[in-house]
């Protein structure tokens, strides 16, 4: 009688054990994300190596929104963007805060969860997510053209990132 009590206490904590990952996109998963940027070189180095990093409308910053289209129409999550130590370095990865985006600076994208996942793992680059309509993209494009190896490292992040795939932000 006791084991089985013990197995049934286990069981309902097991059960009841939230995922220690954060959910993807979520303000809480911004934190991580702008470390991982921070631990890209190609990210750090060649985003400011080709004056991308510049193009901040005199803010000191690079916004970027993300969400996930299956999970609404708004950001869930924003990363900043800064010249720091002569690189782009992300200075903040949190819940979104800018309420106004420079459109010839700032970048919004959104794609399904799914989509997301795929790009994360490599499966395919930004050229091809957004010819196909697989990664919307609001912002500077031609900018991000000049750019598309940082662009495809930015999008491996959500593959890097531990997260939970199976909630949607709140």
């Amino acid at each position: 009688m006791r084991t089985r009590l013990v197995a049934g206490v286990l069981l309902l904590a097991a059960g009841s054990v939230q995922s220690a990952e954060p959910v993807m996109l979520s303000a809480d998963w911004g934190p991580a994300a702008c470390a991982a940027w921070n631990a890209d070189p190609v990210l750090t180095n060649e985003l400011a190596a080709s004056d991308w990093i510049k193009n901040d409308k005199g803010r000191g910053f690079k916004v970027m929104q993300l969400y996930r289209e299956d999970c609404g129409d708004q950001p869930t999550v924003e990363l900043r963007v800064a010249l720091k130590d002569g690189k782009a370095m992300c200075v903040y990865g949190g819940a979104v805060q800018t309420t106004k985006l420079e459109s010839g600076a700032d970048y919004v994208m959104f794609a399904e969860t799914s989509r997301w996942q795929e790009m994360g793992r490599g499966e395919y680059g930004p050229m091809k997510a957004m010819s196909f309509g697989r990664l919307g993209f609001k912002g500077p494009k031609m900018e991000a053209m000049g750019n598309m190896g940082p662009f495809g490292n930015f999008l491996l992040l959500v593959g890097k990132v531990p997260a939970d795939a199976e909630s949607c932000p709140k």
